[in-house]
C-alpha cells in the first residue's frame, strides 16, 4: 500500500465544532491537522447567529478560547422577544425566562469574523503538537483500506492517513454521506435559512433598540407574513449591523412553491421593522444555508469506524419553537469527541473513540436536548391531520378567541416553558395559525408604513464574491417534474428570473412542448437546497472556489 502523510487526528472544517475539537485535542497533546475548504475560515459559513454558553455544558467556546467574547463576538444579547403578526396587528411576548434559563451568556456573532479568529488560535495550538491548519483544501471523501476508514482524500493534496477523523464539515457533509450516516432524501428533515446583514451604526442601534452601548437584543417573528410557509423570521443586533433573516421547513417551502428571497422581503418590509430601520436600508450581504432539524436527524450514533461527526454534520441543531441553538452544541460535541479520542488513545484502542463519544453525548445530556423524548412521544398525535384540523377550527372560533383573551398570561408563560417547547409540533397550526390568531385577537396595530426597499435578487447575487470554478452540481433529471422545485426553493433562483442557478425552460420535443430545468452554478451560494428538492449530483466546489462570504 502507498504510504501517505499520517496524523493522530484530522479535523475537517474550521467552524466552531471543528475549532473546539482541534483545541481540545491539542490540549491533550494529540497531533492534529485541521483542513478547511474556504480560502479563509468563515468564508463558507453562515449562521443566524447566536452562540450560547450554557451552564450544563462541559465545553463552552470561551472555556476553550479565552478572550473569545471580547475579540470575536458582536453584542451580548440580553433581551429576547417574539412578535406574533396578523396583518399590521402585532402581539409581542417577552422570552426573557427561556432565553436566560441555564444560560451563562449569549452573544450575536458573524461567522467570517468569528471563525477567522478561532482559526488563528487553532493554528497556533495545533502547531505545537506537530499539526496545523490548512485552508483552501476540500476534503472530498474517506480514505479506506480493505473497507476500513484510515483517513481522508482531498482535491488539492495527496490522501492523508489518520488514527481518527473528526468531520465538522457542516450541514452538507461529504464525509457523513460517504460513511452512510447522512442522506438528503426527505425535505421534512431540513430547514432553510436565508439572511441579510444590514448596516446600522452602533449608536443608532443603541437608540432604536433601546439597549445600552455594547449590549443587544434578539427578535423572532411568526404569523401570517410568510404566505403560510411553516417557519418564521429573526433579527439580531450586531456591533454595527443587524442580522435579519428567515428560517422555514424545507418541505413547506417546496410545497408552497414559495421563493426564499421574497419571504425575506416580506419581513423586511413589514411596518413593525420600520420602527428600527426607519426607511434606511443598506444590505451588506445576502446568504443562505440548510439547517438540520435535530428532532429528526441528530444522529444517535454519529460515528463509523475511525470517523466521528460533530455539529451540523451530525444533525446537532436544536430548533424547538423559539429555542434556536446550534453552535454551542457543536462546540460541546467537538470537545466531547476530542475527550473520547484521548481516552481511547490512553486505552490503546483508538477505534473505541466513536462508542465513547456516543456515550458522552448521552451522559452529558446533549442528545436529550437535540431529540427530546416528549416530542417523539407526542408527535404522532400532535402532528396528525385530524388533530390539526380540529385545532385550527377551535383556534379560529369565537370560543378560541375568548380563550386567548382569558389565558393571555398563560400563553406567554408557555412560550417560556422548556417542557412545552420540548413537545411543540412542527405544523402549520403552530407556526402560522396560532401566532396569527394571537396577533389578531390580542395584538395592537403598528403605526405607519414601511419605507424599506430591499435590493433586487440580481443585485444581491452581484454583490457576493465568487471565485468561479468548474460546475460542482449536475442535474441528473432535467424534467420539471423531477427538478422544477429548485426553481423556486433555491434562494438565488426564482420563476421568470434568468440570473440565478435554476431556470425553467420550454423545449420542443417531437412537436410537443416540454418543461425542462437548466442550471448555472456560477451564482450558487452552496446551501444544498437543490440536492434535497431536485434530482442532482451535488458536491462542494474545490478548495477556495465558489462563493466567499464576507460576513457569514
Amino acid at each position: 500500500m502507498t504510504e501517505y502523510e499520517h496524523y493522530e487526528a484530522v479535523v475537517v472544517g474550521a467552524g466552531p465544532g471543528g475549532a473546539a475539537a482541534a483545541a481540545a485535542l491539542a490540549k491533550q497533546g494529540i497531533e492534529t491537522l485541521v483542513l478547511e475548504r474556504g480560502a479563509d475560515a468563515g468564508a463558507k459559513n453562515v449562521s443566524g447567529g447566536l452562540i450560547y454558553a450554557e451552564e450544563w455544558a462541559p465545553y463552552t467556546i470561551d472555556d476553550l478560547f479565552p478572550g473569545f467574547r471580547e475579540a470575536a463576538a458582536e453584542r451580548p444579547v440580553e433581551e429576547y422577544y417574539i412578535h406574533n403578526i396578523a396583518g399590521e396587528n402585532v402581539k409581542t411576548f417577552d422570552l426573557d425566562r427561556i432565553h436566560h434559563r441555564g444560560t451563562e451568556w449569549c452573544d450575536a456573532v458573524l461567522r467570517r469574523r468569528m471563525d477567522s479568529w478561532l482559526a488563528e488560535r487553532v493554528h497556533e495550538m495545533t502547531r505545537e503538537t506537530g499539526g496545523g491548519l490548512l485552508t483552501d483544501v476540500r476534503v472530498n471523501g474517506l480514505l479506506r483500506e480493505g473497507g476500513t476508514i484510515v483517513g481522508v482524500t482531498c482535491d488539492e493534496l495527496d490522501p492523508i492517513e489518520a488514527d481518527v477523523v473528526i468531520a465538522a464539515d457542516g450541514v452538507n457533509s461529504e464525509l457523513a454521506r460517504d460513511a452512510g450516516l447522512m442522506d438528503w432524501d426527505d425535505p421534512d428533515d431540513w430547514f432553510q435559512g436565508v439572511k441579510a446583514v444590514v448596516d446600522m451604526e452602533p449608536e443608532v442601534i443603541d437608540e432604536r433598540f433601546d439597549v445600552r452601548p455594547e449590549t443587544g437584543s434578539a427578535h423572532l417573528f411568526s404569523g401570517d407574513l410568510f404566505d403560510g410557509v411553516r417557519g418564521g423570521g429573526f433579527l439580531y443586533t450586531n456591533e454595527d449591523s443587524l442580522s435579519i433573516g428567515t428560517v422555514f421547513h424545507l418541505d413547506s417551502l417546496a410545497d408552497e412553491r414559495a421563493e426564499p428571497h421574497e419571504l425575506l422581503d416580506s419581513l423586511l418590509t413589514h411596518p413593525l421593522l420600520d420602527q428600527w430601520l426607519q426607511g434606511e436600508y443598506e444590505e451588506r450581504e445576502y446568504a443562505a444555508k440548510l439547517v438540520p432539524d435535530s428532532k429528526r436527524v441528530a444522529h444517535p450514533s454519529p460515528h463509523r469506524g475511525r470517523l466521528l461527526l460533530v455539529g451540523d454534520a451530525a444533525g446537532q441543531m436544536q430548533a424547538q419553537g423559539p429555542i434556536i441553538k446550534g453552535m454551542n452544541h457543536a462546540v460541546t460535541a467537538g470537545g466531547l469527541a476530542a475527550e473520547a479520542v484521548a481516552e481511547a488513545q490512553t486505552r490503546g484502542n483508538v477505534r473505541a473513540a466513536g462508542a465513547l463519544y456516543e456515550q458522552k453525548l448521552e451522559d452529558e445530556g446533549v442528545m436529550k436536548r437535540l431529540r427530546p423524548r416528549r416530542y417523539r412521544a407526542t408527535r404522532f398525535v400532535s402532528e396528525s391531520r385530524p388533530v390539526n384540523r380540529l385545532g385550527r377550527t377551535l383556534v379560529n372560533s369565537r370560543l378560541g378567541a375568548a380563550g386567548l383573551k382569558l389565558f393571555d398570561g398563560l400563553l406567554e408563560r408557555s412560550f417560556n416553558s422548556p417542557f412545552v417547547l420540548g413537545m411543540i409540533p412542527d405544523t402549520k397550526m403552530t407556526y402560522v395559525t396560532i401566532p396569527e390568531r394571537v396577533g389578531e385577537v390580542l395584538g395592537d396595530p403598528v403605526d405607519g408604513e414601511s419605507r424599506v426597499e430591499p435590493p433586487e435578487l440580481d443585485d444581491r447575487i452581484g454583490d457576493l464574491t465568487y471565485d468561479v470554478d468548474d460546475p460542482h452540481i449536475e442535474v441528473l433529471d432535467d424534467s420539471f417534474e423531477a427538478s422544477g422545485t429548485a426553481v423556486t426553493a433555491c434562494p438565488v433562483s426564482a420563476e421568470g428570473f434568468g440570473g440565478g442557478c435554476y431556470r425553467e425552460e420550454t423545449v420542443q420535443t417531437n412537436g410537443e412542448a416540454e418543461r425542462k430545468v437548466s442550471l448555472d452554478t456560477q451564482p450558487c451560494v452552496e446551501c444544498g437546497t437543490c440536492a434535497v428538492v431536485a434530482d442532482t449530483h451535488w458536491e462542494h466546489p474545490s478548495g477556495g472556489k465558489g462563493v466567499q462570504f464576507e460576513q457569514g
